[in-house]
């Protein structure tokens, strides 16, 4: 009798459990709480990573790669998904949102870090079969497949138009700025192609992280001991500011942790450090912040105010912003009074302050380092809801200072509907009483920062800079 050959049984591999990754997961719960709460990643990535660091799963490394897996996701998104239509076999919005999360991850892996192809497709496959399930991970694995044919420099040429056909929507593309905002850009900036192309890359570069040390309270030189020689440098612009190496926390520093320092953008503090440096007539005894939150430049002013014996207002309308400025003024050494008010509806009577700051809300189009999700939800329309406001909030900080008294109209957006056009408008009455007001060049205010423009007014710009794109108009009261 003749011996059977043994039974093939399938061939089929063994079911691997896909490994969670804490550094990718995480990363996919940030993207989630931006698309599901319209959240800011700012807001949402700190608590999860300081949850994460206290369960151990986390050091300093998964901490960078997590924080870039987010911004850089965000910052791109755009390209990724003019990219990721060619390798989709359907319309992009007929995706689910998670999945296109999970591949947009996967696409900034492939194409934006240095994360080599296979790693990338094997992680973000893995990532796809713990938050979406098997079935979807194949998806996800065919997507990533196609993707890996080019690197962004092939992508980019299959995908964006020629520059010579339609030089928004190429920049728009090759940077990841939607095209309406390309367009505003380029009109604030003016000039050719090198400088736009100059603005919208800076736009997607990582900020650094920017200290201010409180006058009265604290010196940049402590902040630069404590820090250590390669842990941060002297600011460029403010006397007060300084910057972190890449991966400092500032939360490890005392000033911090005491409130006599904070993180502070160094735009920021050349707007508040202008107002308090700009020439009165007569005394200078009370300041307003009329739109204070979240604290930063109020912190600042009340330090400055301390030191000449003046106190500060601070006011915000919304409660839970001004418990933030409460928090961001406590022991400063000067008075100083925190108030929620409408800055459109003023609990001060008319003429009561020497000098008047009103950073107003706007589209925040000079933050896009910072917030890169902002580029993606903001339309054009936006401007026209904000403008109202901004031009009712200037004609009352007008209202609230004294003759010869000092206002600063400031916003973090260059777009001209929101910067002079407001100011001019005011000015000249339009939709209101004609404010009685003269422009201080601000120029001067500003020692040692090149590039400043015409004046009287001054725009920073993030490429020339390396700040967020600050505006600022100096305003005196003249009868």
């Amino acid at each position: 009798m003749s011996q059977q050959p043994p039974r093939r049984h399938g061939t089929r591999k063994p079911y691997r459990r896909p490994t969670k990754d804490p550094v990718r997961v995480l990363a996919f719960e940030a993207l989630r709480a931006v698309d599901e709460r319209d959240a800011y990643a700012n807001l949402v990535l700190p608590p999860l990573l300081r949850k994460a660091r206290a369960a151990g799963d986390f050091d300093a490394r998964d901490a960078a790669l997590a924080t870039e897996l987010v911004y850089g996701s965000l910052r791109r998104q755009g390209t990724y998904d003019a990219i990721l239509a060619q390798c989709v076999d359907r319309p992009l919005r007929e995706v689910d949102p998670p999945v296109l999360d999970v591949l947009t991850l996967g696409a900034h892996q492939l194409l934006g870090t240095r994360i080599p192809p296979h790693a990338a497709v094997s992680a973000t496959v893995d990532l796809a079969r713990v938050v979406l399930g098997d079935g979807r991970a194949k998806f996800v694995n065919a997507v990533l497949r196609k993707l890996t044919a080019h690197d962004l420099d092939g992508w980019l040429e299959r995908v964006a138009p020629e520059y010579d056909e339609d030089p928004e929507d190429h920049l728009g593309v090759v940077h990841a700025h939607p095209r309406w905002v390309v367009s505003a850009l380029w009109d604030a900036l003016g000039g050719g192609r090198a400088g736009i192309e100059e603005l919208l890359a800076a736009d997607n570069e990582r900020p650094e992280v920017t200290l201010v040390a409180r006058p009265g309270r604290a010196t940049a030189e402590e902040l630069l001991a404590a820090a250590g020689e390669d842990g941060a440098v002297p600011g460029r612009w403010s006397p007060y500011a300084v910057r972190l190496a890449e991966g400092g926390e500032p939360g490890a520093l005392d000033a911090v942790r005491e409130g006599r320092a904070g993180v502070q953008d160094e735009g920021s503090q050349l707007v508040a450090l202008a107002l308090a440096a700009a020439p009165l007539d007569g005394p200078d005894r009370t300041w307003l912040d009329g739109c204070a939150g979240p604290g930063g430049k109020a912190a600042l002013l009340g330090a400055l105010a301390a030191q000449r014996g003046a106190a500060l207002v601070a006011s915000e309308k919304q409660p839970h912003r001004a418990r933030l400025v409460a928090r961001s003024l406590d022991g400063n050494p000067g008075p100083y009074a925190v108030i929620a008010a409408d800055g459109t509806r003023p609990a001060w009577r008319p003429g009561a302050f020497d000098r008047v700051l009103v950073d107003v809300p706007c589209t925040g189009l000079g933050a896009l380092r910072r917030r890169p999700e902002a580029r993606w939800r903001r339309r054009p329309e936006d401007l026209d809801g904000f403008a109202p406001l901004q031009r009712e909030l200037l004609r009352q900080a007008l209202a609230a200072v004294r003759v010869g008294g000092v206002v600063g109209y400031a916003t973090c957006s260059p777009h001209p509907a929101e910067t002079r056009a407001v100011v001019e408008d005011v000015l000249k009455g339009r939709g209101g009483p004609a404010a009685e007001a003269e422009w201080i060049d601000a120029r001067p205010l500003m020692a040692g920062v090149p590039e400043l423009g015409d004046g009287p007014d001054v725009q920073l710009w993030p490429h020339l800079h390396g700040t967020d794109a600050m505006y600022l108009a100096l305003l005196r009261r003249t009868a």
